[in-house]
């Protein structure tokens, strides 16, 4: 068996204007005091890395690697998943996802479009430079609004809604086998794949590409009240990424699975920093040992109670407790005996 590797953590949410949380160089030395090792970076931020330039220089991609090292910390993976959205947006989210892309192509979606394409692509190559396996990222969606069947949707719809998000994430996904790089779709609510059924789906229209993969985050699937520990089952060989979040999901008179629109923190499926909602990591990271992935365990803090601060500073101890060193060994190697085939034959009721 192999062995996952952590802690690591998602930088995203923790990047903001103000040392240490300000650069790519101060932030590495904080997550390095808590006991992280590893470190997923946001690549849409500039104050960690450039993007472009990781594209087109291995010396650049041989720095950014080698300051991060000096501080004990590996590069786990790019993750882009604001780029991933806008390859596909509906257009009635168009305004709202404006805002995850360059000014100059905001109000003009087919821009928009090509500059996330060109950064997917970009993304493949700078991960290839920096010696990476898998890219995290959001397919998009063409149909959240349809996930409620009401009214009744045409047939064909969904079909078709499958067809267009292959025909725009196909060139990508093999600029990705290009690179050796594995695409690791986060399934995600408000994504057109936020189940396994979705991601099959997609997954058929893409021809089974070996680079369409997942990223395996048991809190979306709490919300959702599905079998995340099932899933591992079903659809390990294409887990290639890992983000360790918790969730909780409370229902009650007033809300369930859809939320009635409330903030987070009055809704019944919430967020919580690890340890402190309902995810049983115990047996994820059984199941992820027991079908040798050997990625990062990623803390993504998204808690709405707990200061990011502290979430942090709790969630590498909860990861490293969780970390499993595969047993070479079987516990009842003390009553077996050498290999004797007459042995095996008498045992069978064999003639020799």
């Amino acid at each position: 068996m192999k062995e996952i590797k952590g802690p690591a953590i998602f930088l995203a949410q923790f990047m903001r204007d103000e040392a240490p949380y300000n650069s790519l160089d101060s932030i590495c030395e904080w997550v390095s005091g808590l006991g992280y090792k590893g470190v997923q970076i946001p690549s849409n931020d500039i104050r960690c890395m450039d993007l472009d330039l990781a594209a087109e220089s291995q010396d650049y991609c041989d720095e950014l690697a080698g300051r991060c090292a000096e501080r004990g910390i590996t590069i786990t993976e790019l993750a882009t998943h604001l780029q991933g959205q806008l390859v596909a947006v509906h257009p009635a989210y168009d305004e709202l996802f404006d805002a995850f892309a360059p000014e100059a192509v905001h109000g003009n979606p087919a821009a928009r479009q090509e500059w996330a394409v060109d950064q997917m692509k970009k993304a493949a190559v700078a991960s290839r430079r920096l010696g990476l396996k898998a890219v995290p990222s959001f397919p998009g969606a063409l149909m959240w609004h349809l996930v409620y069947p009401w009214p009744q949707r045409p047939a064909g719809l969904v079909d078709a809604g499958f067809a267009e998000l292959a025909k725009r994430w196909r060139p990508i996904l093999d600029c990705y086998e290009d690179n050796g790089i594995d695409v690791a779709f986060e399934i995600h609510p408000g994504e057109d794949l936020h189940d396994g059924a979705s991601f099959e789906a997609f997954l058929d229209a893409v021809d089974d590409h070996p680079r369409a993969n997942i990223l395996y985050d048991p809190s979306h699937f709490v919300l959702q009240q599905l079998d995340y520990l099932a899933f591992i089952d079903r659809y390990h060989e294409r887990i290639k990424a890992f983000h360790v979040k918790d969730a909780e999901f409370r229902p009650d008179a007033r809300t369930g699975v859809y939320g009635g629109y409330r903030d987070w923190q009055d809704r019944a499926g919430r967020f919580r920093s690890l340890g402190d909602g309902q995810v049983d990591f115990r047996q994820i990271f059984s199941k992820l040992t027991q079908y040798d992935f050997d990625g990062w365990a990623v803390l993504e803090w998204e808690c709405c109670f707990k200061h990011p601060e502290q979430g942090a500073a709790e969630g590498a101890p909860f990861i490293a407790d969780h970390l499993i060193r595969p047993t070479p060994y079987a516990f009842d190697d003390f009553a077996g005996g050498n290999l004797d085939q007459g042995k095996i034959d008498r045992t069978l009721g064999i003639k020799s």
